[in-house]
């Protein structure tokens, strides 16, 4: 299983970008995906997830409603939209996922190497 993600860069506050993870390797279906954010001095925290199904998606409270994850089954890929951007949403954004059918696993066994975010004031 392997995952890529793209989609990072520069914004001003208040702009959007839109992230998206490529997953490889295993039925689309079966796999949860994450992102997972990090920036210096601070704890990586998971910012969105997306369970296999699409039916569930979970975010940290600093970025609900104006974040939206969602799988886009077309291309196996898992698309971050983050809107409202602020300083404090920069940091390197990692795609993770993990094997949720037929068998669910909590461990994120699959990282990429992550794209960074960066947020002027």
């Amino acid at each position: 299983i392997q995952v890529v993600e793209s989609g990072g860069g520069s914004v001003q506050a208040g702009g959007s970008l839109r992230l998206s993870c490529a997953t490889s390797g295993r039925t689309f279906s079966t796999l949860g995906v994450a992102w997972f954010r990090q920036s210096p001095g601070r704890e990586r925290e998971r910012a969105a997830y997306i369970d296999s199904s699409g039916a569930t998606a979970d975010y940290v409270d600093s970025v609900r409603g104006r974040f939206t994850i969602s799988r886009d089954r077309a291309e196996n890929t898992v698309v971050l939209q983050m809107n409202n951007l602020k300083p404090e949403d920069a940091g390197l954004y990692t795609c993770a996922a993990r094997i949720e059918r037929p068998f669910p696993t909590t461990n994120w066994s699959v990282w990429g190497r992550g794209t960074q975010v960066t947020v002027s004031s």
